[in-house]
């Protein structure tokens, strides 16, 4: 965890380093704006899930886990650089949070020297918020409409609970990458609304396996597609 702390810390380190060292290198003032966000997760699942049984055993893998469409809201903030050579770049901060259970589905268990077997997952819930503190963005202006799209990376904490055991499983601070790409409309020239796509993805750790079965902890990627629309202010 504190290595990947240390990764993650480092890139951001040098992402902020080199945005303060652009702006200050065009001294012109920035365009700042801030905007509130909803919208669904969907098409969201769980894969590359393994575990370490705490008997001690060989590795067990899990099949892909497909999780339910979820509402999501959030808000974020940004600028983009206001000197005309440069008004096309930006960043931007962001945050939002989901709800996306686990479907109930069947769930497939292979282990070396084990026959596989299967068991149906239900009873699942889970929780997903993201935090990603820089994108880089990128805009083309075209009147008061504005396609763009951005990359950066992002810290993830999931949370999720097993009814039917009573057990919970968190993982904290889970580094990934965060895409997007929307349009943007300026109805007055401070009140923006927008619609955007996203993509989110990380590989998370986990001490007590979120099926609730007794291990030494394991490891397993997320992914989920995004849709949202919102309202922005631009200063």
């Amino acid at each position: 965890m504190m290595s990947r702390l240390h990764v993650v810390i480092g890139a951001y380190s040098f992402t902020i380093a080199m945005s303060v060292f652009a702006l200050f290198s065009h001294p012109a003032q920035a365009e700042w704006y801030l905007a509130g966000q909803g919208g669904v997760a969907f098409g969201g699942n769980l894969k590359q899930l393994d575990e370490v049984p705490a008997s001690g055993a060989g590795a067990v893998q899990y099949s892909n886990l497909a999780l339910h469409a979820s509402p999501l809201y959030g808000g974020k903030v940004g600028y983009y650089f206001d000197d005309p050579a440069w008004r096309w770049l930006g960043f931007e901060m962001e945050a939002y949070t989901s709800t996306q259970h686990i479907k109930q589905q069947g769930l497939e268990v292979t282990q070396r020297g084990v026959p596989p077997s299967s068991q149906v997952i239900s009873d699942k819930t889970g929780r997903v918020t993201t935090w990603a503190p820089i994108s880089m963005m990128v805009r083309y202006q075209i009147g008061p409409v504005e396609p763009y799209f951005g990359v950066g990376l992002s810290l993830s904490f999931l949370h999720f609970h097993d009814a039917a055991t009573d057990t919970t499983t968190s993982s904290n601070a889970n580094v990934g990458f965060i895409g997007k790409a929307g349009l943007r409309w300026r109805v007055t020239e401070h009140l923006a609304v927008f619609g955007e796509w996203k993509y989110n993805q990380f590989s998370f750790s986990y001490d007590q396996f979120l099926l609730g079965s007794a291990s030494s902890g394991g490891d397993g990627r997320y992914g989920s597609h995004i849709a949202v629309g919102g309202l922005g202010w631009h200063f």
